[in-house]
């Protein structure tokens, strides 16, 4: 019997897909809820599972094909597969039986070890028994596949890692490659076209002493790492805290234009741009207003990890009200960030420099950062983006504003 492999039902902020990756060729066999093939979207990957044993018959869409949602991709024979395994099943008695016969190298294993070794693709010639007369016992072979799971996963890395990657010239070569563009990518451009076409987009300027926070994470980073279960505290949590409490103080910039209409929103949901081997990815932390710095630093932390695993799903990545980014990571002294529609503005952060500041008549030198906020100014006034952001200023050069509300 014939079952259907489908693309998975796209939200409504999706429109298709483009199939990446088949995992699979017609005539191989699948196990239920194995990887099949991937499908890139404009936000993530989505992976299809097989929802039934057999074997993969004819493939519908291939490689680089548009599905649209709950398109027909291929199909599975189901069962096909198990004729061979149970087939099989008198010979694997029969070497059980004699395992050690004319000296072959197959040593004597249980049926249980010999089954779990091969669903987790482990070689049971190269698991030391424990057994009477070194038998190979189940308990072997879950300890092999756990140091298999703990070895250096440089495999599932490079598979991570875009097809499209740009490709790397010997000194002297004058040779061109020409390569499609990843959906993400493609999309993005699309987008920040789109905002700069259609929005009246401005960016004011204003720098923050950081002695107050870099002195706060010095002295508690220790005793926070050990508090929150290994959570380790960063600058980007203080900033989330500080635009959260700036966007209840100034609810355009946490609004969005809708038409005619001016929609506002009560809460702060709140993209943090984050860097992936797909581009740049920005998932939400959902009503951050009501986050600890914990929850916010484990928050972002789980946000890093699914996106170098390729693991974010669509909901992670969909919505936001307001977007921060910190080019700084990379060595940034200055940026104008682009506003994501339909948000109205982004908070641009960069990296910390010693520079000499007069402070009450004298010179010292202070970690100094450079902020910037790029709105929209049919929705936003200049006033209104200034005095936001020198909000964010004042709240993160004096942290204790922070808890006391002021």
């Amino acid at each position: 019997m014939a079952i259907e492999i489908k693309a998975p039902t796209f939200p409504e902020s999706v429109a298709d897909g483009t199939v990446a990756t088949w995992h699979k060729k017609p005539g191989d066999a699948v196990k239920r809820d194995e990887l099949i093939v991937d499908i890139e979207t404009d936000k993530v990957v989505l992976e299809v599972l097989a929802t039934a044993d057999g074997v993969l018959g004819a493939i519908v869409k291939n490689e680089g094909d548009t599905v649209l949602s709950d398109e027909v991709l291929g199909s599975i024979e189901a069962g096909g597969a198990a004729a061979a395994p149970a087939a099989a099943a008198p010979a694997a008695a029969a070497q059980a039986a004699a395992p050690a016969a004319e000296g072959e190298d197959d040593p004597v294993a249980a049926p249980a070890a010999r089954k779990l070794a091969e669903e987790n693709g482990i070689n049971i010639a190269s698991v030391a028994g424990t057994g009477k007369g070194g038998r190979v016992t189940k308990e072997d072979v879950v300890a092999a596949v756990a140091a298999k799971k703990a070895a250096p996963a440089a495999a599932p890395a490079k598979a991570a890692a875009p097809a499209a990657a740009a490709p790397v010239f010997a000194a002297g070569d004058r040779i061109e490659k020409r390569v499609p563009m990843t959906r993400v990518r493609a999309t993005v451009a699309k987008r920040l076209v789109e905002a700069q076409s259609n929005m009246a987009m401005l960016t004011t300027f204003n720098e923050v002493d950081m002695t107050e926070v870099m002195a706060l994470r010095s002295k508690y980073k220790d005793l926070f790492e050990k508090s929150h279960n290994g959570v380790r505290l960063g600058f980007m949590s203080f900033f989330v805290k500080a635009a959260t409490e700036a966007l209840k103080r100034f609810p355009a910039v946490n609004a969005s234009i809708d038409g005619a209409d001016i929609v506002y929103h009560g809460y702060a949901d709140v993209g943090v741009a984050v860097s992936s081997d797909r581009g740049l990815v920005v998932p939400v932390l959902r009503n951050a207003e009501l986050m600890s710095l914990a929850e916010i630093e484990g928050g972002i932390a789980t946000f890093g990890k699914k996106a170098r695993d390729g693991k974010l799903s669509m909901d992670e990545m969909t919505g936001g009200t307001f977007t921060i980014t910190n080019g700084g990571t990379f060595g940034s002294m200055m940026s104008t960030p682009i506003v994501n529609p339909p948000q109205a503005a982004i908070l641009g952060m960069h990296n910390i420099i010693q520079r000499p500041m007069a402070i009450n008549g004298q010179v010292v030198i202070r970690p100094m950062m450079y902020l910037a906020l790029s709105y929209d100014h049919r929705l936003i006034d200049g006033k209104e983006a200034v005095t936001f952001l020198v909000t964010i200023k004042n709240l993160l050069e004096d942290p204790a504003r922070l808890l006391l509300d002021i």
